[in-house]
């Protein structure tokens, strides 16, 4: 008797045991030898071998995604502007990863010898199959350009790097902010929002359909661009921002470590003698928002929505530099 009970348990073990490595989020499924795989949003099945410690992603909103995912040391690589405090709202994290990439060819790919690669679908689509010739996993995921975009990439990221507990505490995250965001936005009064125009370097970006605008939407400011129905990719000319007639210019403040002279930029506008008619130039309610939030597409969207809110509102949605949204433990 004695010794078909103990059978019987290590039976009950075995299966407590299988039901356990078979305990993987949707998405992310694994074996027993610690290999799992992906399917990223090009439908291809990518197998990772183990949990990566040399990532590798294509832009700096998806490294961005990842060092909210996995902790510095695991990023071989990240983009050039991670470390810089005009574009970035990772400053500190970014320069705990020494080594910054702006556009690598795969033969640069390969030499820093990544476990995984990240590439955007608005991202030279050309090298996946290069790498994965070479023996690299590549998961192809969307170039985020909403809200729900972000999300949906958050999720393949974690499911990527085997880390999908993390992705759900960072979309949790999200929605936590984004909902203190929207009960203060709710008290002001719609005779009090006030509206915006945003100059971007990026001159055919602002408009209608764009991260800009639903964040703009969010914080309980008019786009004047999306209300004016110049939709994103459309360039506005600058006589159709004196019909906009903003309460606020956005002006830029990305400088590329220095190189780009902002001050002659910011100068077309507010300079121009046509323009001077303007509310916000005669009112001299020129901003220059922190562009680390409001350009944003990772996990972080939801301080440029607070970003857009506390300039235009002031000090009920006050935000300091440097913020970020993380689920690792440290």
């Amino acid at each position: 008797m004695g010794k078909f009970v103990r059978w019987n348990y290590i039976f009950i073990l075995l299966l407590v045991l299988i039901s356990l490595v078979g305990c993987k989020p949707e998405g992310e499924k694994a074996d027993i030898s610690g290999s799992y795989t992906v399917t990223d949003i090009q439908g291809t099945t990518v197998t990772v071998p183990a949990k990566p410690k040399r990532i590798l992603t294509m832009s700096m909103s998806t490294d961005e995604m990842m060092l909210g995912l996995v902790e510095p040391e695991r990023m071989v690589a990240v983009n050039s502007l991670l470390d810089d405090p005009s574009s970035s709202n990772m400053v500190e994290l970014g320069k705990q990863v020494p080594t910054k990439i702006k556009y690598p060819s795969v033969e640069e790919i390969a030499a820093l010898q990544p476990d995984l690669v990240i590439e955007p679908d608005w991202g030279d689509l050309s090298r996946v199959a290069a790498l994965r010739d070479l023996g690299i996993p590549v998961v192809v995921c969307k170039g985020p350009k909403n809200l729900q975009d972000i999300k949906e990439t958050i999720t393949l990221l974690a499911q990527a790097v085997g880390e999908s507990q993390r992705g759900d505490i960072l979309l949790k995250k999200m929605d936590e902010k984004l909902g203190e965001i929207k009960a203060k936005v709710a008290e002001i009064p719609q005779s009090e929002r006030k509206s915006v125009l945003l100059i971007s370097l990026m001159k055919d970006y602002g408009g209608a359909g764009c991260a800009f605008d639903e964040a703009c939407q969010l914080a309980g400011v008019i786009n004047g661009a999306a209300a004016a129905g110049i939709q994103n990719g459309q360039i506005m000319p600058k006589e159709k921002m004196v019909a906009i007639n903003p309460d606020f210019l956005f002006l830029p403040s990305y400088n590329n470590h220095g190189e780009v002279d902002i001050n002659r930029i910011r100068s077309e506008y507010i300079d121009d003698p046509g323009l001077q008619g303007m509310k916000a130039i005669k009112n001299g309610a020129l901003l220059m928002p922190d562009e680390g939030y409001i350009y944003n597409c990772s996990q972080d969207f939801v301080f440029a929505v607070q970003e857009i809110a506390y300039r235009v509102y002031g000090d009920k949605f006050k935000l300091e530099p440097q913020q970020y949204l993380s689920a690792v433990e440290r």
